[in-house]
């Protein structure tokens, strides 16, 4: 069970801000962003105390009011919590019992399945297998904790790294209990139910393997093996009609026709779907290679993999203490079960350092700022005499040989405030230099230090910035370059040789002019003038593996001028060519102007 499902789109898309909805803590998680929205409620990016991202899905109002939800969520999230499997985002953490339940699971850096395709198109054969076995791993796990998926569909499979991840095991039992499916509200995806469940009969570990099959047609397609239309259309075919498998490639038509028999009885177990994808690899043991995704999926996880820092501004000082923060200190405590903060917990208040000062005597004021916390008077302890002038010519130097008596003896408080009063503090003193009296008006005898304008160095008077050129939709294929000082930028051919902007065959962009540069600004940085003249992260080569769509790059010509690059593509496996779709921004001379943006 999870509850992590980004919306597709670029890095500004995948870590959404808060809306004015949206709550900014849940039950002592202080939000960071908002991931996604879907049926079953928002999911949100928060942190555990050791600085973990976690995702955190907090259930619609409407199912939380439904007891029978309620019992099921509980008991779903109490066995979600055994699934301890390797392609599974553990759950860590819930509050079934609250006025809106919720739960955390690992934050998951991976685009889901059904991003990828709809971005990318269909994955190769081989990362079908892995995929599909990795799946087959999480059922396995997931069935011995007692429970049924009910919902498996591309868009609860995320892709990392290091293998998928199932997401949101066990909520569309909860949800199917509630008074909402009364009233025509169907729990699950309609084209990738199976068909017990589109009948409304009983519900077994088989109906997961039905849809892993269809997960597996639709990564290895890009469509649904039972189409796409109306809910009731797409249900009659699943029950009725046969999947069409034309566009599957025959090293998958044995595993996803076995996955989608209509009797559960005939549909393998999800070991001997492994063992399906281990003889159509031709492997005895599939082997999960770092690079088993396609280049620019893999490059979508780098930008799920930025996820922005927890806020580290303190909550004001009117307001009452947040319950967690995981950049606040906040007092010991052995934290419930998952790792998360006490539903209650209320940092203390620091006990107070002094307590009223006692009256002091001789008429001398007391000045609590400037008396050292050693020396400083309680109750009960007699307060040091103060001093008293002797009358005589040499004023000045008796009153200094008073003080340095009394600071050994009697901790030289009361001749510190003489001192002041006098306006004779030494510059070396340690004092603030600048004190304002109340009305917020510099003491008399203070040095003023606010720069003027007779700065003996002005900075020269700024050019304004050139107008930006846009051009959009450039088709850069690998062996041409760019110069950003055409009117016309179009790609010409070459790659080595001097130029402002290419695509090497090798795979990278790069710059390749006399003191020209790249940047790779961070996934939702802003590409602007500013920016890049800001930005000192310089690099001649950036390798595509990294881009991803939405990905901008600074480019810096020995010409001056400057660019942003930002990605919006590349070309399918079945292309010609290899290229890569961009558009380009560009200020001409601009790197020259010294305005700084």
């Amino acid at each position: 069970m999870s509850g992590q499902q980004p919306d597709r789109g670029s890095a500004s898309q995948v870590f959404q801000p808060l809306a004015g909805d949206d709550p900014t803590t849940i039950s002592g998680y202080r939000l960071a962003a908002r991931l996604g929205a879907g049926g079953m409620g928002k999911v949100y990016l928060s942190y555990t105390p050791g600085g973990r991202p976690v995702a955190i899905k907090v259930i619609r109002p409407e199912f939380g009011e439904d007891p029978e939800f309620r019992r099921r969520f509980a008991q779903e999230v109490k066995s979600a919590q055994r699934v301890q499997g390797l392609f599974t985002a553990p759950v860590i953490d819930a509050d079934t019992d609250g006025a809106q339940p919720w739960l955390a699971t690992a934050y998951v850096p991976g685009p889901s399945l059904a991003d990828a395709v709809v971005t990318h198109g269909a994955l190769p054969v081989e990362a079908v297998l892995l995929l599909i076995a990795g799946m087959a791993e999480a059922l396995h796990v997931i069935h011995g904790a007692g429970i049924v998926h009910r919902d498996l569909k591309p868009s609860n499979v995320l892709l990392a790294a290091d293998g998928p991840r199932v997401i949101d095991f066990g909520i569309a039992y909860a949800a199917d209990a509630t008074s909402l499916t009364g009233s025509g509200v169907t729990i699950g995806t309609p084209s990738f139910m199976a068909p017990e469940q589109a009948a409304g009969k009983r519900v077994t570990p088989a109906t997961d393997v039905f849809a892993l099959g269809q997960v597996a047609a639709y990564a290895a397609t890009g469509s649904p093996a039972f189409g796409e239309g109306t809910s009731h259309g797409v249900l009659y075919r699943i029950v009725h009609e046969e999947p069409d498998l034309s566009g599957v490639p025959e090293r998958l038509m044995e595993l996803v026709g076995r996955c989608l028999a209509k009797d559960p009885a005939d549909r393998p177990s999800v070991t001997e779907v492994i063992g399906l994808c281990q003889t159509a690899n031709a492997e005895t043991v599939l082997r999960r290679p770092e690079d088993w995704l396609p280049g620019a999926v893999a490059a979508d996880i780098t930008v799920r993999a930025a996820a922005p820092a927890p806020d580290r501004t303190p909550p004001p000082p009117s307001a009452p203490p947040v319950a967690y923060s995981p950049t606040t200190p906040v007092a010991p405590a052995t934290p419930p079960p998952g790792f998360g903060p006490p539903a209650q917990h209320q940092p203390p208040h620091p006990p107070q350092q002094y307590s009223t000062p006692p009256p002091q005597s001789h008429g001398h004021a007391y000045a609590p700022t400037h008396v050292p916390t050693h020396h400083q008077t309680y109750p009960g302890h007699p307060v040091p005499p103060a001093p008293q002038p002797r009358k005589s010519g040499a004023k000045g130097l008796l009153v200094a040989l008073a003080a340095v008596l009394l600071l050994g003896v009697a901790g030289g408080a009361t001749v510190y405030s003489l001192l002041e009063d006098d306006g004779k503090r030494a510059a070396g003193s340690g004092a603030p230099q600048d004190e304002r009296t109340a009305d917020g008006a510099r003491e008399a005898g203070s040095k003023d230090t606010t720069p003027t304008d007779a700065d003996p160095k002005p900075k020269p008077e700024p050019r304004p910035d050139p107008e930006p050129a846009d051009y959009k939709g450039i088709d850069l294929t690998a062996g041409y370059h760019l110069s950003l000082a055409d009117d016309d930028i179009r790609p010409q051919s070459g790659e080595d040789g001097s130029y402002d902007l290419s695509y090497d065959t090798g795979g990278y962009l790069d710059a390749e002019s006399e003191g020209g540069t790249l940047v790779l600004l961070d996934p939702g940085q802003e590409g602007s003038l500013a920016a890049c003249r800001a930005d000192t992260r310089f690099t001649e080569t950036v390798y595509v593996n990294k881009l991803s769509k939405g990905r901008q790059v600074c480019v810096t010509t020995g010409t001056g001028h400057m660019g942003v690059v930002t990605v919006q593509g590349f070309s399918a496996e079945d292309s010609p060519s290899t290229y890569m779709t961009l558009d380009l921004t560009v200020w001409r001379n601009a790197a020259a102007t010294g305005s700084g943006g």
